[in-house]
Order: C-alpha cells, then structure tokens, then sequence
C-alpha cells in the first residue's frame, strides 16, 4: 500500500525538495558558471556577517525566553479554565493570527512611537518623565515580535498542560511541598515536551522573519532574512543571497531535529517514570 503515497510525495518533493535543492546548488555556483566554495569562503570570512549572525541569534533567543516566560502561566491558565472562559481565551489568542503581519507591525510603529498610546501610557502613569524611544531600536522589535509568535509558544504548552492531572499538585501539597517546588519538580518536568516545541516554533520563526525587522528597525540592525532580501533584491547576488538561505536554513533545521530530538526523549522518560510509578 505504500504506492498510495506516491501522489503526497511526489508533491512534496515538487513543491519543497527540488527548489531547496536548486537553492543549494545556487550557493556553490559562482559567477563565471562554475562551482566552488567562495560564497561560504566570503560569508565565514567577514567579521560583519558574524556580527549579523549574533544580531539574528540574539534577537531570537530573547524574543524566545520572553514568548516563554509569557505564555507559560497562560496555557496552564487556559487548561485549568471552565470551558467558557477557555473559549474566550482561545479566541482571544487566536483571532490575532487572522491579521497580517504587515498590518501588526504597522499598528505597533503607530504605538511605539514618541507620542504613541504606549508613550502616553508611561508618561500618564508617572513611570517616564520624557518619551521612551521604541522604535528603530531592539527594544520595540522585541515587543512587536513577541506579540505576534506569543501564541505559537502558548498553544504547544496548552497541548500538554491538559494532559497533566491536577491532583498531581495537590498531592505534592499533602507530600509537604510548597508551590515553588511543586512547579520545579513536577509541573516542569512533565510539562518540557510543551515547552520544547513552543521554545522550537518561536525561535524558528524568531530567526527567520522579514517584515517586523524592516518595518520596527529598518537597515539599522541588519539580521540573516534582511541581508539576505538585499543580497537578492537590490545586490542581484545569486550566489551570496543563496549563501545566506542556506545558512539560515541550517539554523533553523538544526533547531526543528534537535528539539523533535529532545521532545521524544523527554516522552519517553515521562512514560517511563509513570511505568515505574504504576
């Protein structure tokens, strides 16, 4: 019956393994026709494309850690819920997702600016006493860019959090365990799987977006996607723009396996803890 696959295959391989294998080629292909290494040679070579590699990995990892210190007690609060109260949630977190990109980063350059609705916020609170600058820097792109993969870090946490029974916590109460350690010891653990695939997914996209960039920041903080549209867009460099994807689809491969990775092995610990258990 594997023949059946056949059609989804071929598609796959139509639609996404054949140009990745185009881009691959693109990237070792030099000007004069010929192959060689040069465009990794040149790209490994220059300081300033390590300095943008930091740039992306950087802004990655903080807009991560934030997703995840935010979304954290949101997907355990949208599991223990009434059902009512989860819908509500659920639309709330979801309808954004309806809205472009483009559009939301736009509504935050409106926001963030000097006399933006954030702005008079903090001045009206007594927090300021002058406007804080949240545009072109990494502050507001932190900010519009948590905002928009928030919910792709709650909902994988979500997932697993529902699966967890609440009664675990109550007997780690009556076991004399405070909540601190009831988080740290059971909750966590058994909650890493969610949190795995959350932290992959914002990262992933984290690193490899466009538009919040080059609207909230512009050509000031240059990251892999931005160097890389340039490289195409305006330098007409085949080779160094292909150079670019390739790097940062390695980035982004490397964090998709490695968590797929690690997700299964702290299922299968899980599984095999509650099979001691019982």
């Amino acid at each position: 019956m594997a023949w059946l696959a056949l059609p989804g295959a071929g598609y796959l391989g139509l639609a996404f393994a054949l140009p990745l294998l185009i881009l691959l080629a693109s990237s070792f292909q030099n000007a004069d026709g010929g192959f060689g290494l040069q465009g990794y040679a040149a790209f490994f070579g220059d300081a300033y494309h390590a300095q943008v590699v930091w740039n992306t990995l950087k802004i990655a990892c903080i807009v991560t850690g934030i997703c995840l210190l935010l979304g954290y007690p949101v997907a355990f609060a949208m599991a223990r819920a009434s059902v009512p109260v989860q819908g509500l949630m659920f639309l709330t977190l979801i309808l954004p997702l309806s809205v472009s990109v483009i559009v939301k980063s736009f509504a935050w350059t409106i926001l963030l600016r000097s006399n933006g609705l954030v702005n008079q916020a903090l001045l009206g609170l007594g927090l300021v006493d002058d406007p804080v600058k949240m545009l072109f820097n990494e502050r507001g792109l932190v900010i519009a860019a948590v905002h928009v993969f928030l919910p792709f870090m709650v909902l994988p946490i979500f997932t697993v959090a529902r699966q967890i029974d609440s009664r675990l916590a109550e007997a780690a109460a009556t076991l004399g365990a405070g909540p601190l350690r009831t988080l740290l010891r059971v909750t966590w653990p058994l909650s890493l799987p969610g949190v795995v695939t959350g932290c992959a997914f914002v990262f992933s996209m984290s690193v490899s977006m466009y538009v919040i960039p080059s609207l909230l920041i512009g050509d000031r903080y240059q990251t892999l996607p931005a160097l890389m549209a340039r490289a195409y867009l305006f330098m007409r460099d085949r080779q160094a723009g292909s150079t670019l994807a390739v790097v940062l689809l390695v980035i982004a491969v490397a964090i998709v396996v490695g968590s797929t990775w690690l997700t299964r092995l702290l299922q299968q610990r899980n599984a095999n803890g509650k099979g001691s258990t019982a």
